[in-house]
């Protein structure tokens, strides 16, 4: 079981309904009302989490970013850059006073969040208002004053994207000599985590995984280490370009089998092509130390299943425009096989000018998340056949947008942290 795993027991009462204790539903966010979807089979019945139940949030302070990624979106879009002012960010967490139980606050976006110069006191106020906290960076700006406060105030995790153990792999997609820096500031932040008692801030580490880079896999899990690492999170690569495409691992999905020692660095794995490079860089890093490949649920059921939704997510960026997700939040193209799709992006509201709470009630937002966990939409990833599939404004099933049947967060190959 992992860090965040709870048990919760129901029982039947006499008129067949499920019931659980009070104090299970609160600590679960569930209130009157919610309904739960289970699936049953042979031999597991699974439980899926109330489309009412809000447990996440992505905020994006800014989708500025002090690197150029060969990886990132940013290199196919025309969205204006900006920061998450003080009163936006004020309205967002106004919003959370109406929630059963304020959401875990997930800053990063699509760019550096600590780049926003109001970082510290937003995270400050985000603790104050009763949400636990997670950071996601390129490490670059984890300065000794960052690296203090985020220990002080008790992020839960910090999150750091390295998508290369040598500096020369690292240049090869991050673009810049930045490793030795980011592996200094990481050395420091673990001291510093160990010299304050009672201090939980956890690390996790996220590797975007290429045809290019794939063998540097067992070295970065190994600098993870170093750096007290328990999570490292690897997902594919998304094609925003034509030589991205070449560089995708997208074949047959690749489960591998769970564990649950918590002595082990656990490795939450996409669905990946059985390939030789692939079982190649895994058995070297089994062979590099104990560990858990631990896929997420959405890579063990492999295809049609929203991952944002199914963990309660919603996302918010810098303007205060609410999404359904993170790859709805802007405009983009992208590679669905050989064809070039265009996701448009969905707004379900704006935090400046409703609340949160109000936004995630709003009628057409429940019926659209019901909608993505009964994943009710054409098969554009598997078919990807006809002119449907160019963009997600509608598919051959009468989906209109987001039509989603393209989204390869849902078939397991894209992940988050």
């Amino acid at each position: 079981m992992t860090e965040q795993t709870r048990i919760v027991s129901f029982r039947v009462d006499a008129d067949g309904r499920l019931v659980a204790d009070p104090s299970d539903s609160r600590q679960l966010g569930l209130r009157p009302g919610d309904a739960l979807r289970i699936e049953t089979g042979d031999p597991l019945w699974v439980a899926r989490r109330p489309v009412s139940n809000l447990a996440r949030v992505y905020v994006e302070p800014t989708n500025a970013c002090n690197l150029t990624c060969s990886t990132c979106v940013r290199n196919v879009w025309s969205a204006e850059s900006g920061f998450m002012t003080e009163e936006t960010f004020d309205a967002l967490l106004r919003g959370l006073a109406a929630l059963p139980r304020p959401p875990v606050l997930f800053f990063g976006g699509f760019g550096e969040p600590l780049a926003h110069p109001r970082i510290l006191p937003m995270l400050e106020e985000a603790r104050s208002a009763g949400a636990e906290v997670e950071l996601i960076t390129n490490g670059i700006l984890l300065g000794d004053e960052v690296r203090r406060a985020l220990v002080s105030l008790g992020l839960r995790r910090l999150w750091v994207s390295i998508d290369g153990a040598t500096p020369a792999a690292y240049r090869d997609v991050r673009i810049g000599d930045a490793l030795p820096e980011i592996l200094a500031n990481l050395a420091a932040f673990r001291a510093l985590r160990e010299a304050s008692p009672g201090r939980s801030t956890r690390l996790g580490l996220v590797f975007v995984a290429m045809r290019r880079n794939l063998g540097q896999l067992p070295d970065v899990v190994k600098l993870g280490r170093a750096a007290g690492m328990d999570r490292l999170l690897v997902t594919n690569v998304l094609a925003y370009t034509d030589d991205l495409k070449d560089e995708t691992l997208y074949d047959e999905g690749l489960a591998p089998g769970d564990g649950d020692s918590l002595e082990r660095t656990a490795i939450l794995l996409p669905r990946l092509e059985p390939s030789g490079a692939v079982r190649e860089a895994l058995a070297a890093v089994v062979d590099g130390g104990p560990v858990d490949l631990r896929p997420r649920l959405s890579a063990v059921r492999g295809r049609n299943f929203c991952p944002f939704v199914e963990r309660g997510t919603t996302s918010v960026r810098w303007d205060g425009t609410v999404s359904p997700c993170l790859a709805l939040l802007y405009d983009h193209d992208y590679w669905l096989g050989d064809r070039r799709r265009h996701s448009h992006a969905s707004a379900v509201g704006n935090v400046r000018d409703r609340s949160l709470a109000d936004v995630w009630a709003d009628p057409a937002y429940v019926e659209l998340r019901r909608r993505a966990q009964a994943f009710d939409f054409s098969p554009c990833s598997s078919c990807n056949t006809c002119e449907m599939a160019d963009d997600n404004s509608r598919d051959c099933s009468g989906s209109p947008l987001p039509a989603c049947g393209g989204c390869l967060w849902a078939q397991g190959l894209i992940q988050c942290p």
